[in-house]
């Protein structure tokens, strides 16, 4: 939510925006309308870099609109990187528009330094984009580096056994048959189906039979393939603040307008949710184990989730990201297996569990959606690889999955408490490391006397330049950004590594 607030000291008072005007006497909403008009300006120049905004409600009362209007135009534009702002410092004009990483007619704008080794012909001209072409280009992603410590979000791929796996892969396939050569099911090969639906029941309580579950090339696509099917151009969806990058690219290339909604220590915040947007049609959360703070949704609050989407014909999306990693009791039952109105879609991953380039994941249906979603599956992508598909449903049949699960939970419990032991013994007063009971990156926060000297984008910076990646909490924020830390991945990296990047992320921090 595009919060504002007075500005601190030093920081000039909100520049006055050229005329702006709402048609009450069109189809287009009245938030489409500011948002284009807001954007345009920018563009053209007439609000630089930099300029302050007027407040959401001021806003609302020169353009005798409801603050809304103004909070979701000002949302949209957050997303698409056009604004920023931060809480106590009201909201700006982007220093750096999207367009501008594009280069000078389009091209892709090179750092300083070393030139691209990108061929030319890759760097198309931004003129040949569409709107939502150039948008999605422009959206804000996590760097892709070498695995560096404490590079949150990535298993231990050492500890896979990848000599199961090949003489798995090397049977199905010798034993299979030429069909499997051919084009396969739009929803999947019905033998995994049929393993993955047994696994949800019995470990994460999902109510589903094989047939409600539909294969895809990642969790991304399942995210994709629920927001073509189930919202149109202009729908609303609710998504976590902080919350997971990778869900604005697919909402995104849908035409759905994204509300980010604050995340308290409950989950995402319903109050919230309906004050900034009543009339959302989805929801997006990860009650388990929330990306990236950690907190777990309440048994109210998902009550009330579930309330909310069978009052309001809405849907809600239920990403289980890393559910399987609880270091603490069982992990906890999934928020699918409470509904009873056939409300909730339910996604999950093999990227993290077994090892990304897997590129396997799926989307648990309701009953009546699994003939028209498994046939717009089949319009977009006709069907998944068969590749892997064979041996990973042999893989979960001989138990060989809830081994490598159960083995992978020790070895991060493991990571886990050597992290947090090295954050004691080098980064007090430094960072407070705050571990929850479950996931595989915990979240450090500055503690007041190094905030006093930098903030988390400053640190984060300091430690990249020390070999290791923590990513800043700040960036993880659509709106102003309410909170601040780094966030500390453990699972790839054993113990040594563990320690020896504490003690070189300490010194990176310490010095002036």
């Amino acid at each position: 939510m595009a919060q504002q607030h007075s500005a601190p000291r030093g920081v000039s008072s909100a520049t006055v925006l050229p005329p702006l005007s709402l048609l009450r006497d069109t189809a287009v909403p009245l938030q489409r309308q500011l948002y284009d008009q807001i954007r345009e300006v920018i563009l053209a120049g007439r609000l630089a870099p930099g300029a302050r905004l007027p407040s959401s409600r001021d806003l609302a009362v020169e353009l005798s609109c409801s603050r809304n209007t103004v909070v979701s135009a000002f949302e949209q534009l957050f997303s698409e990187g056009y604004l920023e702002g931060q809480v106590g410092a009201g909201t700006y004009v982007s220093k750096v528009l999207p367009e501008d990483l594009l280069g000078p007619g389009g091209a892709a704008a090179q750092p300083s330094g070393p030139k691209s080794t990108e061929p030319p012909a890759l760097r198309a001209d931004a003129r040949h984009l569409s709107a939502r072409g150039r948008s999605l280009a422009a959206l804000r992603q996590v760097p892709s580096v070498p695995l560096q410590p404490f590079q949150s979000g990535a298993p231990d791929i050492d500890s896979f056994p990848f000599d199961v796996w090949g003489r798995l892969l090397g049977r199905t396939w010798r034993s299979g048959t030429a069909a499997w050569a051919r084009h396969g099911s739009a929803a999947g090969h019905p033998p995994l189906r049929a393993a993955i639906a047994g696994y949800l029941r019995a470990v994460r309580a999902v109510r589903c039979e094989a047939e409600q579950v539909i294969l895809t090339s990642g969790g991304q696509q399942a995210i994709d393939l629920a927001a073509r099917c189930l919202l149109d151009a202009g729908d609303r969806a609710w998504i976590e603040d902080p919350g997971y990058l990778g869900l604005r690219g697919p909402f995104l290339a849908a035409g759905v307008d994204l509300t980010a909604v604050p995340v308290d220590a409950e989950g995402l915040s319903l109050e919230a949710a309906l004050e900034q947007e009543p009339n959302a049609k989805m929801a997006v959360i990860t009650p388990s184990h929330q990306y990236p703070i950690g907190v777990t949704m309440s048994l109210a609050r998902r009550l009330a989730f579930l309330g909310w989407a069978r009052d309001s014909d809405a849907w809600i999306l239920e990403d289980d990201y890393d559910s399987e990693f609880r270091y603490a009791g069982r992990p906890l039952a999934s928020l699918q297996g409470m509904d009873d109105d056939d409300r909730v879609l339910y996604v999950g991953t093999f990227s993290k569990v077994m090892f990304p380039s897997l590129r396997l994941g799926y989307l648990v249906v309701p009953p009546g959606l699994v003939d028209p979603m498994t046939r717009a599956r089949a319009a977009l992508d006709d069907h998944p690889s068969m590749v892997a598909q064979p041996a990973l449903a042999a893989f979960m049949e001989e138990g060989h999955f809830a081994a490598h699960i159960r083995r992978m939970r020790k070895i991060y419990a493991e990571r886990r408490r050597a992290l947090i032991a090295a954050a004691d013994r080098h980064l007090a007063g430094l960072l407070e490391v705050t571990p929850d009971e479950g996931g595989l990156h915990m979240i450090a926060r500055l503690t007041p006397e190094l905030a006093a000297r930098m903030d988390d984008r400053e640190a984060s910076r300091r430690a990249a330049a020390a070999g290791i990646t923590v990513p800043p909490l700040s960036g993880y924020f659509l709106g102003p950004q309410r909170d601040q830390g780094l966030m500390l991945g453990f699972a790839a990296f054993d113990e040594s590594t563990i320690e020896k990047a504490a003690e070189r992320l300490a010194q990176a921090l310490l010095c002036p």
